[in-house]
């Protein structure tokens, strides 16, 4: 399936698994995303995501995001979205 780069990760807090992404394009709740790095490799749905502890639907580029992962990543994975 086709990817393109919608982030990068700039910090992980893993007592919360809550990645902060900077946005270079938009995403929204319920795409589908592949985070990829040096030792990180997996692919998730996005099942939350909030700017500034207020949650959102969705985020353009620019937006500065925390989203909950289900896996471990780290600063400077790239953010996919994963189209059909």
């Amino acid at each position: 399936m086709p990817e393109v780069e919608v982030g990068t990760v700039t910090h992980y807090y893993g007592h919360i698994n809550v990645a902060i992404v900077q946005l270079t394009d938009n995403l929204k709740v319920g795409d589908n995303v592949h985070i990829k790095g040096h030792t990180s490799d997996f692919n998730q749905e996005v099942s939350s995501m909030q700017i500034e502890h207020k949650d959102i639907s969705e985020a353009k580029a620019g937006d500065i995001i925390g989203m909950k992962v289900f896996q471990k990543a780290h600063p400077h994975d790239k953010v996919y979205k994963v189209t059909p």
